[in-house]
């Protein structure tokens, strides 16, 4: 209220008696929103919610942005009030009369209660309640900025970024101005090119390649769609053809790097079942070596290398391929072991 202003408090001095359906609007006052709709306390959150979603669409508001309600003062539990909200919010958008409201926000200040509105979301992806991905995208929505609660895997997404430029022409005739026209756009297209690179391992990029993409995108000026729901997922870039050109090599780059990548998972797979390289543990037992420190080692005996460094418990060791003692920075020795896992294969 302190934020709103002095207004807005006059008003809700003058309408608080007037109140028929459990609310009473205001103007938005000192705030950055058109109106705020003041609810007089009640328990029962679903309903709270469901009033105010319907007033929104017959005022037809465009948006709404609700506090996590009854979880201050009130002390309701956050997980109750989750279910309840988000169940008022799907109830509204099965109606198929809605059609002025197009977003909803849930604001939560308190951080400790994403998680209980996360798993409320979940609840309804996890069995179907939800009638279209429009919606459940809503609630995802509910989260953005923040941590992915689970290890899922989530989709890619580039933010499409075209920068307009505005030609005015002005001429005597009508003629010359078409006749600038066109050679305009003869000239633009001239200088657009359009390449497209088609690979399974599109799919498999990572947070921090995304990022890549889209400081390409903004310094080059080119636009860089993602098709990864395609088989096999498409990368589509666009614009000038210098910058196209050198976008195209970039991408190729990242994705040889994917691929090396996922050889070297496969070789060090293949290097594991044949052989294991282990260093002692806690009482007398011996820790295998992880699968690509394994495979390092195997290749390095193979090329009839006389050392390598590997790391043991965070601490740099070089190893004796020979003896196969290690010695760490501080002269520190211990003995490691090659245990081959089928000798007829060796």
């Amino acid at each position: 209220m302190d934020a709103a202003g002095s207004q807005v408090e006059g008003e809700c001095t003058k309408y608080a008696g007037q109140s028929q359906s459990g609310f009473i609007t205001t103007q938005g006052g000192n705030l950055l929103c058109s109106k705020i709709i003041h609810l007089i306390h009640n328990n029962n959150v679903k309903s709270q919610v469901s009033k105010v979603l319907n007033e929104c669409e017959l005022r037809m508001y465009k948006s709404v942005a609700f506090p996590a309600i009854g979880t201050g003062q009130a002390g309701q539990s956050p997980a109750k009030v989750a279910d309840d909200m988000l169940d008022a919010i799907v109830e509204f958008a099965r109606k198929r009369s809605v059609q002025h409201l197009k977003k909803i926000k849930i604001i939560i200040f308190q951080t400790h209660m994403l998680g209980d509105f996360y798993k409320s979301m979940k609840k309804r992806e996890d069995s179907g309640s939800c009638t279209t991905d429009s919606w459940m995208s809503l609630f995802k929505s509910f989260f953005l900025g923040k941590k992915q609660l689970t290890e899922k895997k989530k989709p890619v997404v580039l933010e499409k970024k075209v920068d307009v430029a505005t030609f005015q022409i002005c001429g005597e005739r009508q003629r010359n101005v078409d006749a600038t026209e066109s050679w305009l756009k003869n000239l633009i297209l001239k200088e657009q090119l359009e390449n497209t690179i088609s690979d399974e391992l599109i799919e498999n990029l990572d947070e921090r390649q995304i990022a890549t993409l889209a400081d390409l995108q903004r310094r080059k000026h080119v636009t860089i769609q993602l098709e990864n729901k395609l088989s096999p997922p498409r990368i589509t870039i666009s614009g000038i053809s210098r910058d196209v050109c050198f976008v195209y090599v970039e991408v190729q780059k990242m994705i040889k790097t994917i691929k090396d990548t996922e050889e070297e998972r496969s070789k060090a797979e293949l290097v594991y079942n044949l052989v294991e390289w282990r260093y002692p543990g806690s009482n007398d037992s011996f820790v295998a070596f992880d699968k690509l420190t394994n495979m390092q080692l195997e290749d390095a005996k193979i090329a009839k290398k006389p050392h390598l460094t590997v790391k043991i418990n965070k601490r740099n060791y070089k190893v004796d391929l020979n003896t196969l003692q290690a010695n760490d920075e501080q002269g520190k020795t211990i003995n490691i072991q090659r245990v081959p896992k089928n000798e007829g294969k060796l």
